[in-house]
């Protein structure tokens, strides 16, 4: 398993928990792992990937927004700190700068263009996000 599938299964698994608690969708801010996502939409291994991570369907879709990543300090707690490939465009390089910030500050403050939303009947999508549309 590539290191980008490996933290798309972390991503999902913490997508499943902030639904279940009532809080909204985590932001989808690195694109290299976003091309894993996309790599394995629509197959049945990424169907057993959301249910065995998240334990529900979830679906892409479009949702553009910068600021804090809310769910760094989930992530932190059940994974350590956010590797290199979560700051790594599509192409493969490293954004040394945004790296250096959060090992700096421990946060993280980013740009998305995407994010994930429960299979179910659509009222996990969070509140205030009117923009959300199905891709």
């Amino acid at each position: 398993m590539s290191t980008a599938t490996t933290e798309l299964r972390r991503f999902l698994t913490i997508t499943g928990q902030r639904f279940k608690a009532g809080q909204s969708a985590p932001e989808m801010f690195s694109p290299a792992v976003d091309a894993a996502w996309h790599a394995l939409l629509g197959t049945p291994a990424y169907e057993a990937l959301c249910l065995e991570s998240a334990g529900q369907p979830i679906q892409h879709v479009v949702n553009n927004g910068y600021g804090p990543i809310a769910w760094v300090a989930a992530y932190e707690e059940a994974y350590g700190a956010l590797p290199e490939i979560w700051f790594t465009d599509a192409d493969g390089t490293a954004d040394q700068e945004a790296i250096a910030r959060y090992r700096e500050t421990g946060t993280v403050v980013a740009e998305w263009d995407c994010g994930p939303v429960g299979g179910g009947d659509g009222d996990d999508v969070a509140p205030g996000r009117p923009e959300t549309v199905r891709r």
